[in-house]
């Protein structure tokens, strides 16, 4: 219906320009305005897609409100788009073409104009148009700005001519870099920052005629030429046109090699020029070729020629090309000197301004198309979460970082970037990726190897699409389920932590960096450094953050033992960077009071560096310094005299990068800091191979994800999985059963994944391939009907599965109240009311944390706490069927209210709904036994004990711990749920024997 509606429209424009009550005059021989947007109804709220008018923000509270309503001032028609905003980061509202319909074409006329209600507020709106690629969400983006200086209506006309290509968050390397206007899929308007506001708009249309003349443009197919000495380079020139018509005036280019750091004896001089004349089509391309020459040095830094082009008759390039002569015969170059050499060497040479640039970290979205890279000396780039290519496929990543790396081929030393993302369960930002159960769920298998696996995969998946640097894994201890970023730990309890610090080989490889430089390998980042998953609630300070970024007060006995033991255990395994958090730390009788960990000398340079003899780099989050009390020069002194190597400066690098010189220079940070920091970060990067091989190994892209890989995730998902409860034996399931299965999270790949998947926060929906746990149980069974709400008959089914839990969040976004909390939701409570009331039930909880239960826990026959399995629902399904036994242990305390948070293992008081270490097993045969066989496998497992027979050791409390189960049924008392809990600690810390003991004392008391 839409298709038909807007070509209605167009067929009736002129009609309805003639109607318009303010009009503007037009040329005669102007066409007449092709309304986009009339705002009476013809265009729906709808997302992409579909075709229609969405909104988008920064966070959950930037997106404005839109209505369509009725006013009787509309400047066209009845009807006005108007809403209201109160936006701190960015918020605006797209209408997005249907993607199911062709690309309009607007190259016939001169601009876009539309009607606006001034409110006289001096603030600047901007206007995006959507120009070629794919759809709305794949197209270049064009931007411009007008100013709301005026009150009541006003047309405001834009020309084509005025809109300028926006360098960041576009397709990779641009369509055309061209605003073409063939393939036109919409428009965005970005509203004020800073203060609530209100707006209405109408009548957005086409108007005038398009000129040629002011539309041609030169490009080059580079901005950077890298030769080796004596090659040549072979620049492309190309004239191309707005509207993609052929050029109705010559366009003369003048080409020159002049300036630069090259001399004259390093290549051959070239002048001259070339016209492209009338008519010649939109795209055509000329050829110009530098040669250089071979010289009598031996060694030299890298030496550059532009190419200066004079353009008439259409816009030049917006920068000179530069041929690079490649760097060469230098120490550091040689890749058969030690990395301590090559290191010493290079740093030798380094100017101040050269250092201080490999200590400073971008966004990518911040350096547009990268010519800051070479201008700063930039060390690093990273992608934010959601900060990603267009399209988001393998192929495009690999060619964005190509292009940024080839930037820094254009520096005199030519290092080159070491990039980074947030691949924290598989590489979770790219479509199509192995998505790995979050690191709760991880926690939840007791499975290193399997930890090691699951880190394999997203580091050969990262590297393959040029990214040598993963920031995980996170080794927080998580001890209070009201964080939001509960489900980025393996657990509450340190030595859980430390066991699946597997990950971290997984990841690098050998402990000694040795294989960093393979092309399945990343460098690993153990954050977040120190103490972050023990923030008191209500401690944050970080806007509306409950825990998040708070305070963690703490004896120095519970901080080594509890938050610092995991960074032990990552050095002593090798991980090449280590974050900083952005918490504070209070350690009590220290007299410092909090003091934020970016600061925090004495934990970074004495604890981490020092104490534990950390050699790799420190690299701060996102804008971490600048939570520092004091100014920005402080700032960039306290965290940089503290330890912290590396500034992740996302948008704010200049400013780092200059402070950080002036503060050098005034004598505030030594010279011997930068260059141990520089020291460090170089290491890194030798060892990664940077400097022989700075672009993507795209070959192990054809395994993103992958069979292989998703089998991996798949046996992750499986043994993730903890049973609760499993009254009468309900599970598994069985294929011939007729299976009623309910619940939100059923169906939905980004509920099942969480956050930090695809975007930051993460969605709802479809949003990239994999298996639900629906479609994965529809394999599974011969008669299954799936109901979300639970509104269709529930009569005459064997066993009902609701799945229920929570929607997607990351960080203090999904702080337990700051619009959350650990309750179910009406819908699912609802859900699971209604199955359970009219058949046996299992309920399975897709959630970051433990949600609460203890009402509904007697009419639950089974008890499922699923964790946020990733895109794998196979391996949930092999579970609930029995083709794989559940094997899952808890990895945190499951509470039985909120009020007794936080709990944790081996708090003296301890009496929760289920007990960490908790997991019921569906083995075909549970172990027999009572108190008497618990003291034989005490003996047994104190034998194993002292003879270093971990496995045996290991078996032996296992079989003691189902033996407890059985006895001690879902119904639990604090005298069981004590010891069952310590026994778990002692079985991760080798006390085998003591572990048993315990166990046999919550026999006795069940």
């Amino acid at each position: 219906m839409r298709s038909v509606r807007r070509t209605a429209l167009l067929a009736s424009a002129t009609l309805l320009a003639a109607l318009l009550p303010f009009a503007s005059a037009r040329a005669a021989d102007d066409p007449p305005p092709v309304p986009v947007d009339r705002f009476e109804g013809e265009v729906p709220f709808a997302n992409p897609p579909a075709g229609g008018l969405f909104t988008w923000g920064s966070d959950t509270d930037d997106p404005p409100t839109l209505q369509l309503g009725s006013r009787v001032d509309a400047p066209e028609g009845d009807r006005v788009l108007s809403g209201t905003y109160d936006i701190s980061g960015y918020g605006g509202f797209t209408h997005d073409f249907a993607f199911a319909e062709p690309a309009h074409d607007w190259s016939a006329h001169k601009g876009i104009r539309f009607w606006w209600d001034g409110q006289n507020n001096g603030k600047k709106i901007a206007f995006e148009l959507k120009d070629g690629g794919a759809n709305g969400e794949a197209s270049e983006l064009w931007t411009t700005s007008f100013t709301d200086d005026f009150t009541g209506w006003k047309q405001i006309e834009i020309p084509f001519t005025d809109f300028v290509y926006r360098t960041d968050y576009q397709p990779v390397g641009g369509i055309d870099h061209v605003l073409g206007l063939t393939e036109m899929w919409g428009y965005s308007v970005t509203l004020p920052v800073g203060a609530a506001g209100r707006f209405a708009m109408d009548g957005v249309e086409l108007y005038g005629r398009a000129d040629q003349s002011l539309r041609a443009s030169v490009l080059t197919d580079a901005a950077v030429y890298p030769v080796k000495e004596g090659g040549t380079a072979t620049v492309k020139v190309t004239v191309a046109t707005t509207g993609s018509a052929p050029i109705d005036e010559p366009v003369t280019v003048a080409y020159e090699t002049a300036g630069g750091s090259a001399s004259a004896s390093d290549y051959t001089p070239l002048k001259g020029e070339f016209t492209f004349p009338a008519g010649t089509a939109s795209g055509t391309t000329r050829t110009v070729r530098v040669h250089t020459l071979k010289d009598k040095a031996a060694s030299e830094t890298a030496e550059t020629i532009p190419l200066k082009l004079t353009v008439t008759g259409a816009k030049a390039p917006a920068e000179t090309p530069q041929v690079v002569i490649d760097a060469h015969g230098l120490p550091y170059l040689n890749s058969k000197l030690p990395v301590k050499k090559r290191v010493a060497d290079l740093l030798s040479r380094m100017s101040l301004a050269e250092k201080t640039g490999q200590m400073t970290q971008a966004e990518r979205g911040a350096v547009g198309t990268g010519a800051d890279i070479a201008a700063d000396d930039l060390g690093s780039l990273l992608s934010g979460g959601g900060s990603t290519p267009t399209p988001n496929t393998p192929a495009a990543w690999a060619k964005m970082i190509d292009s940024f790396q080839l930037r820094a081929q254009a520096t005199r030393f030519q290092i080159p970037l070491v990039y980074g993302v947030d691949a924290v369960h598989g590489h979770n930002n790219l479509v199509g990726a192995t998505v790995m159960p979050h690191n709760i769920g991880i926690g939840a298998t007791r499975d290193p190897r399997l930890a090691e696996r699951t880190g394999a995969v997203t580091a050969a998946e990262v590297r393959a699409t040029g990214i040598p640097w993963d920031f995980a894994p996170c080794l927080c201890v998580t001890r209070d389920e009201r964080w939001g970023r509960s489900y980025e730990s393996f657990g509450e309890d340190p030595a859980l932590v430390e066991s699946m610090e597997t990950v971290i080989q997984g990841l690098q490889g050998a402990r000694s960096g040795k294989d960093l430089d393979r092309n399945d390998k990343v460098l690993a980042t153990a954050k977040h450094f120190l103490g972050d998953g023990g923030t008191a609630y209500g401690s944050s300070t970080t806007g509306t953050y409950t825990i998040d970024q708070g305070v963690t007060t703490v004896t120095r006995k519970q901080l080594e033992a509890i938050h610092l033991a995991p960074y032990r255990t990552a050095v002593d395994r090798g991980v090449g960077t280590v974050m900083p958090s952005y918490s504070s730390l209070d350690i009590v009788g220290d007299g410092q009071g909090p003091v934020k960990m970016h600061a925090r000398a004495d934990m970074i340079n004495g604890a981490l560096k020092g104490k534990l003899g950390f050699d790799g780099f420190v690299i701060s989050d996102w804008n971490g310094i600048d939570q520092i009390p004091g100014d920005y020069a402080s700032d960039v002194r306290t965290s940089v005299n503290a330890g912290v190597d590396m500034v992740m400066a996302p948008y704010a690098y200049k400013d780092f990068h200059t402070a950080l010189i002036q503060e050098v220079r005034a004598g505030r940070v030594g010279e011997q800091r930068i260059d141990d920091a520089v020291s460090r970060i170089l290491t890194q990067k030798f060892r990664l191979g940077l400097f022989e091989k700075p672009y993507a190994d795209t070959s192990g892209a054809s395994r993103i994800g992958s069979a292989g890989h998703r089998a991996v995730a798949r046996e992750a998902a499986a043994e993730s999985q903890v049973l609760l409860k499993n009254s009468g034996g309900l599970l598994p399931l069985r294929k011939s059963q007729k299976v009623y299965v309910a619940g939100s999270n059923a169906d939905d790949i980004g509920n099942q994944s969480g956050g930090w998947t695809v975007t930051w926060q993460g969605s709802s929906g479809d949003i990239t391939p994999g298996t639900t746990i629906l479609e994965a149980m529809r394999k599974n069974s011969a008669q299954l009907t799936y109901s979300k709400d639970a509104s269709a008959p529930t009569g005459g089914y064997d066993v009902g599965v609701v799945v229920v839990g929570e929607t997607p969040y990351a960080e203090g976004v999904g702080d337990v109240g700051n619009g959350h909390d650990l309750e179910l939701s009406a819908a699912d409570k609802a859900a699971v009311d209604k199955v359970c009331a009219a058949m046996k039930c299992a309920v399975l909880i897709v959630s970051g944390r433990p949600q609460l239960i203890g009402d509904r826990l007697g009419d639950i026959d089974a008890l499922v706490a699923s964790w946020l399995p990733g895109t794998e629902g196979d391996g949930v399904a092999d579970v609930l069927y029995g083709r794989r036994a559940f094997t899952g242990r808890l990895p945190v305390t499951w509470p039985r209210s909120e009020a007794q948070l936080p709990i944790n293992v081996g708090d003296p008081t301890y009496d929760p709904q289920f007990p960490y270490g908790w997991g019921l097993t569906t083995l075909t045969k549970v172990p027999e036994g009572g108190a008497a066989t618990l003291t034989a496998l005490a003996a047994a497992a104190g034998a194993a004990e002292r003879a270093g027979a971990d496995d045996r050791g290991r078996a032996l409390v296992e079989k003691a711990r189902l033996i407890v189960q059985r006895k001690a049924g879902p119904g639990l008392t604090a005298a069981v749920a004590a010891p069952f809990a310590d026994a778990e600690h002692l079985l991760l810390t080798g006390r085998y024997g003591e572990a048993v003991r315990k166990l046999t004392q919550a026999y006795r008391a069940a």
